[in-house]
């Protein structure tokens, strides 16, 4: 089995990962975590603080897994205008909260029939880019795919070509489109795709955790968009890393470990989340 995008006209090969072992019960831990969480009671009426808040904490733990941990205060300041980002790892922060903000600009009201699915991927995709990379990258490489080497994420291991990352892209997202896989299994491997292809030159974390959290959204494993795995992978972020770059290898174990430990961070962020929602219900968080 391969865990490479098939070619057009190919089975379905989301769902074949669906059942290599342990999947099926990370599917349903996930969904029941998410679930549980959208009957929370500050969902009914404040979600949107809800949302906003727990965007603020994955741009910061996203910024952080790209080596700018600023922390949730700073990215609240620079969102409300009331100081500034500078250089540096300030401007890697900063993508990343302009990136949260494509994303909550992509997400439905919680409730609709709407699946916030009115602009396609590829589109979303070079949004985010350019949304994370500008000030962190030359004009002329943001929201492009790369021409050469990526300058980012190193502890991946070797970077394929600027044609099969962009090959590999494409067809992860045409089969994302077209599959009947479990939604974890979706969101899990649309992120893992576009962590260890580096389509661009760089910012490459932070779009595919903030492509992910869309994702996770869009497939209907959190109609809440509030769930937090960020906060599980910066705990431990060669974990994270590592993860992936055994994905990378297109070992059918490792593909399973991954997704598995995907589904374990969707249920620890279930419950990040509704820590969050506890705090703006009590008048905490406004």
């Amino acid at each position: 089995m391969s865990v490479t995008p098939s070619a057009p006209g190919a089975g379905d090969a989301l769902a074949s990962i669906a059942g290599l072992p342990g999947v099926a019960a990370a599917v349903d831990a996930a969904r029941a975590a998410c679930e549980e969480l959208r009957w929370h009671e500050a969902f009914r009426r404040r979600w949107r603080e809800v949302r906003a808040e727990t965007g603020l904490r994955a741009a910061a733990a996203s910024a952080a897994l790209d080596g700018a941990p600023v922390g949730v205060e700073a990215l609240r300041a620079w969102a409300t205008g009331t100081a500034a980002p500078g250089a540096g790892t300030d401007a890697v922060a900063a993508g990343a909260l302009r990136a949260q903000a494509v994303v909550e600009a992509q997400l439905p009201a919680l409730g609709s029939r709407d699946t916030g699915a009115g602009v396609a991927l590829p589109q979303v995709l070079a949004r985010l880019h350019a949304a994370a990379a500008a000030d962190v990258l030359p004009d002329a490489e943001v929201g492009r795919p790369r021409s050469g080497p990526p300058g980012d994420l190193r502890g991946l291991g070797a970077a394929p070509s600027p044609d099969v990352a962009a090959a590999r892209v494409t067809g992860v997202l045409r089969d994302a489109a077209a599959t009947r896989a479990p939604a974890l299994v979706v969101v899990a491997v649309v992120h893992a795709e576009l962590l260890t292809a580096r389509p661009f030159a760089g910012a490459n974390g932070v779009v595919a955790r903030a492509a992910a959290r869309l994702m996770a959204t869009r497939t209907g494993l959190d109609p809440t968009g509030s769930v937090l795995p960020e906060l599980v992978w910066q705990e431990a972020p060669p974990t994270y890393l590592a993860a992936a770059a055994r994905y990378a290898t297109g070992d059918v174990d490792a593909v399973a470990r991954w997704v598995v430990a995907y589904g374990e961070a969707v249920v620890r962020g279930a419950g990040h989340a509704r820590r969050v929602a506890d705090e703006v219900l009590a008048g905490r968080r406004t």
